[in-house]
């Protein structure tokens, strides 16, 4: 009889040590009376070795009735560059770059040539375009594709089932207005700073901070990550924490209650940084009355 005790037990154990693997980003139960969903972390983008998913995820999004998004990267994609464009660019006949005094105007199109950008290509981005785009480049050099998000993925998993519909908490329009509704003032001075981090190396090590946090789940990282966010006080910082964290956590809380209110099942995933943190998507939904449990 021992042996086939002996079997079962490392057979449990080697299950155990396959879904512990697997463990990426945040994971939690949200329930609320008889309904649960689950509400996962993500990353915007990834590598081929993020696939397949974990255990528990790949269960979740097999029963999913609902995959519920920040927006679905996925969706239109004419309609998602003219959002973009719409909001991210400098209106035809406007100088743009060109606008700025001559001293910042060379010190920003240095920074942009260092980093093989050249200038008159990118003349009609505005600010936080830039900062984006240079944010995924980035990534890029890490070994970070967008193409391979989380939540891209996720999004192809639920219309591959044919029966996981997909609905945004947000939308393109809704998000390329949060940034253009920064003071282009502000907007240029955040290009600056994230060009000196790049220069510094800052950004690259920062990069490599979330997505190794989000590789391993790891908690204590995540809460480091969330205490830096709540002391940096440079204006893309503050922009990130106040508008893009912030202000946006509470609406997101808001729809997820009503989503788990409604439909057992559902599967949420949003941005890793919106669960962390005091003011994070979690601790908001505890302030309104539904369970959550972390599940790692």
């Amino acid at each position: 009889m021992r042996r086939p005790i002996i079997v079962v037990f490392f057979s449990l154990l080697l299950m155990a040590f396959q879904a512990l693997a697997g463990e990426r980003g945040a994971l939690f139960k949200v329930s609320s009376g008889a309904n649960a969903l689950y509400l996962y972390g993500t990353v915007h983008a990834g590598r081929p070795d993020f696939y397949p998913l974990e255990p528990r995820i790949k269960a979740a999004m097999a029963a999913a009735p609902t995959l519920a998004l920040e927006v679905d990267s996925t969706g239109d994609q004419a309609a998602i560059a003219a959002t973009v464009f719409k909001h991210g660019m400098f209106p035809a006949g406007t100088p743009g770059l060109a606008s700025l005094p001559a001293e910042r105007r060379a010190r920003i199109e240095a920074g942009l040539r260092k980093q093989g950008i050249e200038p008159a290509m990118v003349a009609q981005l505005k600010p936080w375009l830039l900062v984006a785009t240079l944010a995924m480049v980035e990534a890029g050099k890490l070994g970070y594709d967008p193409k391979l998000g989380v939540d891209a993925h996720l999004a192809g998993l639920a219309k591959s089932s044919g029966k996981t519909r997909i609905t945004e908490l947000e939308s393109m329009e809704y998000q390329a207005a949060l940034f253009n509704r920064m003071p282009l003032d502000d907007q240029w001075t955040m290009l600056e700073e994230s060009l000196a981090d790049i220069a510094s190396g800052r950004q690259a090590r920062e990069a490599r901070e979330l997505f190794t946090a989000y590789e391993g789940a790891d908690q204590a990282a995540l809460d480091r990550i969330a205490k830096r966010l709540e002391e940096d006080n440079t204006v893309g910082g503050k922009f990130m924490r106040e508008v893009l964290m912030i202000e946006r956590n509470g609406p997101m809380a808001d729809k997820i209650v009503s989503l788990v209110g409604r439909e057992n099942n559902a599967v949420v995933a949003v941005g890793l940084l919106h669960l962390v943190g005091k003011d994070g998507v979690p601790e908001l939904l505890r302030k309104r009355g539904v369970k959550v449990e972390r599940v790692y």
